[in-house]
């Protein structure tokens, strides 16, 4: 037993956490591929290397995968400081290059100088399809930052295999992600760079996407829903979501053949950003006008948000709690009542719901079926979990606010 167990214990000093292992970075002069301050890691790795995200049989295993900042060329290495010996330990160790040559595309190299060699190169990278809106950012440094936004789609020369390259990034941050069939003429590319300047010339780094399939609506409408939206982790919480978000918003906007826009198993952080965008976007239409907020949720708000917004009805009726919570004087006991109960009848809809169809099961299940139920039918349980999703949403709500407030 004592020999076993410490075989065990030498076996799993070869386990590695495949979210440290894996080693991210975007590449834009020869000397950042040498610098550490850079590198960044997956948030997730279990569709490579399952669930528990452990790669075995290495010590200080690093899986480099470095991209050039432009047009995203790949260069892969697998480093480690020592593997297990079949014939010593017993055992192989994981197929970890295989693992990953699953996900990517043909034409990465293994070759630093053929890397470096591809890093010239991106000095002709250009963003693909057609730009839609450019905007700067101004740090407290006094740095100045340019985004360019730009619609693509799949007959862009070169945009397929660049895609291919783009989308394994979703892999490591989008934890139910799935590579998308490029051949459906339905998807719609939305891409964000950054603009800089090197030696002189002006350069472009990719920063992040956003793709979108056109459901069809009968009889002559389209439904654009978003399916996945990734901003590339060196350039997240500057705001360059929210950008991307309101120039998608804003583009299908002009298409009098968008019925509205959705989005595909929305996160939560999705659904905090989207609160945001479409609260901006609407908080200028006249049946959003603060004289108008404390009469209700209205058929006006409703068909002026989907007219002129592309917003649905479920998704206004957020917008509409948001601003009417910016208009209510909370401090006032009155206006907060009347804010809370008209936000609770809201969120009380799916527990009443709930109720109808227990009282219906009273009717046709047998008493020991039953009685896996009755939690459910617990009106003080049901109190403090509204209780609780009101509290939440309010406070969702006031960092919406907080950030209009700070765009204002």
């Amino acid at each position: 037993m004592a020999v076993v167990n410490g075989v065990e214990k030498i076996l799993a000093e070869y386990k590695c956490d495949t979210n440290l292992a894996v080693c991210l970075k975007l590449v834009r002069f020869p000397e950042d591929i040498e610098d550490e301050g850079i590198k960044f890691h997956p948030e997730y790795t279990h569709q490579v290397f399952g669930d528990d995200e452990v790669a075995f049989g290495y010590k200080g295993l690093q899986i480099q995968l470095f991209y050039t900042a432009g047009n995203l060329s790949t260069l892969f290495q697998v480093k480690y400081s020592s593997k297990v010996n079949e014939t010593i330990h017993w055992v192989e160790p994981d197929d970890v290059e295989g693992k990953i040559r699953k996900i990517l595309p043909a034409g990465f190299t293994h070759n630093t100088d053929d890397f470096i060699s591809q890093l010239e190169k991106d000095a002709n990278f250009k963003p693909f399809g057609t730009l839609l809106h450019t905007y700067t950012v101004n740090t407290e440094g006094g740095r100045e930052f340019t985004y360019q936004i730009h619609k693509a789609d799949i007959t862009c020369p070169g945009f397929q295999e660049y895609h291919e390259r783009l989308q394994t990034f979703l892999m490591w941050y989008i934890e139910t992600a799935s590579f998308i069939d490029t051949d459906d003429d339905h998807w719609d590319f939305f891409l964000v760079f950054e603009k800089y300047n090197k030696d002189g010339e002006t350069l472009y780094a990719t920063v992040g996407y956003m793709t979108v399939y056109n459901y069809y609506v009968y009889p002559d409408k389209t439904r654009p829903r978003v399916s996945q939206m990734l901003i590339m982790p060196p350039f997240q919480g500057e705001g360059v979501g929210a950008q991307l978000l309101e120039t998608v918003q804003r583009f299908y906007c002009g298409n009098p053949k968008v019925q509205d826009i959705t989005a595909e198993d929305p996160s939560e952080n999705y659904v905090k950003l989207r609160d945001y965008v479409l609260a901006k976007l609407c908080q200028g239409l006249p049946s959003f006008a603060p004289d108008r907020l404390h009469l209700g949720f209205s058929a006006d708000m409703i068909r002026e948000a989907q007219e002129k917004m592309k917003v649905n009805k479920k998704h206004a009726r957020r917008v509409y709690e948001i601003l009417r919570l910016r208009a209510t004087d909370m401090s006032d006991e009155a206006q907060a009542r009347a804010y809370r109960l008209e936000v609770k009848r809201r969120l009380y809809l799916p527990y009443r719901k709930n109720q109808r169809e227990l009282a219906k099961m009273r009717k046709c299940l047998r008493p020991e079926e039953l009685v896996s139920h009755m939690g459910q039918m617990d009106t003080q349980t049901q109190h403090e979990e509204l209780e609780k999703s009101y509290q939440d949403l309010v406070d969702d709500y006031r960092r919406v606010l907080e950030r209009l407030a700070m765009q204002a």
